[in-house]
């Protein structure tokens, strides 16, 4: 070629491959669900892109190898321009510089920014010619994935390029930082991925915590508990927490009681209650919602490995995972589980994790220590079970030095529906090591140091 042809025939290919990199874009950005209401709409073209979308990855080599024959075809043409100016050593490196310039500006980063901007538009006129050269090219971009699998060691795609469950939560992560998605929606969907990698004992109600009656107690004496405590299904146990019979509903104690003359004392617990689920602790939490939504059961118990109960574990405790915490007219104010006092200070939950606290002061936490949370820590140190008031002065390696630093936790709680000492909160601060060889534990009344 000679003249100005090569120069137009580079231009006009650039052009093309910013037109295919921009659909490449659109087709990419556009959802399923979108598409579907487009066609409710009636709207131009909707149809055929349905079909594109789903089959998303086809479409989506069609539209790369379109683009990559532009980018080459242009580069050779402008080849061929330049060699009739200047030396061919020096029209190479003019074009490989003049197209890098060119594919990073008017193929990449505009067209992507406007495919991504007018998404549905730009889809919408692009579904039919992508279905014509479709029928001609996608035999070829077939072919060259099956070339390239075979060249990639390890597994290939079959379908090529496809988003992981990552790059899903990546999208998220930016449609929050565009405004189209709030920051509640983002932790929702992010909690819903998270469910099959949480363990049912990490939302239980743990064992210690667990509000129960005996068989022998009578029907009116278990509606007393379920109104004073609040639940409306209370396991029925025999001769101890482990030995779990059933459980009871309100429903059940009530249509019981309402009618009694005696206000249910001539019923035993036994004779109204109902089978008792059991579960595995590790079970994932989305096989137990699923479970639970199958079998319309809104309550399990948990077991761990030796067969003991581990805790309970209700539907609400399943979802507060997904939708945040679920507060009814029962529920009082929750704990948080680091409340900053300054100074240093900080009131957290008993049952905040170790590591946690470990974050607060840069400490390190002994793999060998047989407690998980700031209340068995503290119990642990004390060596009995903790009343509040109780303190204690527990040492750590600190991360930032070789030094041990010391910090002291004391016991906040009270009684709590059933009159018993609970420990709900912790007070921690750092405190100076000890001079004396006195001992590290500090019993109730003591003064803080």
């Amino acid at each position: 070629m000679t003249g100005l042809t090569p120069l137009v025939g580079a231009i006009v290919l650039v052009v093309f491959g910013g037109v295919f990199a921009a659909i490449d874009a659109a087709i990419n950005t556009v959802s399923i669900a979108r598409v579907d209401e487009l066609i409710r709409d009636e709207r131009p073209g909707a149809v055929r892109l349905a079909k594109i979308i789903r089959n998303r990855p086809q479409y989506v080599n069609l539209v790369v190898l379109l683009r990559v024959i532009c980018e080459a075809s242009a580069t050779v043409l402008l080849v061929d321009y330049l060699d009739d100016l200047m030396t061919r050593g020096w029209a190479l490196v003019s074009a490989a510089a003049i197209m890098v310039v060119v594919s990073f500006v008017a193929i990449g980063v505009g067209p992507r920014t406007v495919g991504r901007q007018n998404a549905y538009s730009i889809s919408l006129l692009s579904a039919l010619p992508l279905q014509v050269i479709a029928v001609l090219l996608t035999p070829i971009s077939r072919l060259l994935v099956l070339i390239g699998n075979a060249l990639t060691p390890g597994r290939g795609f079959r379908n090529g390029p496809f988003a992981s469950e990552i790059e899903l939560l990546e999208v998220v992560d930016l449609a929050q930082q565009r405004g189209v998605v709030a920051a509640e929606e983002r932790r929702m969907i992010k909690s819903v991925f998270e469910l099959g990698d949480t363990p049912a004992r990490e939302v239980m109600v743990p064992r210690t915590e667990m509000v129960w009656i005996e068989s022998d107690k009578s029907a009116g004496q278990a509606t007393s508990l379920a109104v004073r405590s609040g639940h409306s299904r209370i396991p029925v146990i025999g001769e101890n927490v482990d030995d779990v019979v059933g459980v009871v509903y309100l429903k059940d104690l009530v249509e019981q009681t309402y009618t009694s003359t005696n206000s249910g004392r001539g019923i035993k617990v036994a004779e109204v209650m109902r089978p008792a689920v059991f579960v595995p602790d590790s079970k994932p939490l989305d096989d137990l919602l699923n479970e639970m939504q199958r079998t319309r059961n809104h309550m399990a118990l948990l077991v761990d490995e030796y067969g003991a109960i581990a805790g309970l574990v209700s539907i609400e405790d399943v979802l507060e995972e997904i939708v945040g915490e679920i507060a009814d007219e029962y529920d009082t104010d929750e704990v948080l589980p680091v409340e900053e006092l300054g100074n240093n200070k900080f009131r957290v939950s008993a049952r905040l994790p170790l590591e946690d606290l470990a974050e607060l002061y840069g400490f390190e936490v002994d793999d060998d220590l047989d407690v998980d949370t700031v209340g068995g820590l503290l119990a642990h140190e004390l060596g009995r079970v903790p009343l509040p008031g109780a303190k204690v002065r527990v040492p750590f390696p600190s991360r930032r030095s070789q030094d041990i630093q010391y910090i002291q936790l004391r016991a906040e709680g009270g009684r709590d529906h059933r009159g018993r000492v609970r420990i709900g909160t912790v007070l921690v601060k750092p405190v100076e090591p000890k001079r004396s060889s006195a001992p590290d534990t500090v019993e109730e009344g003591e003064p803080d140091e």
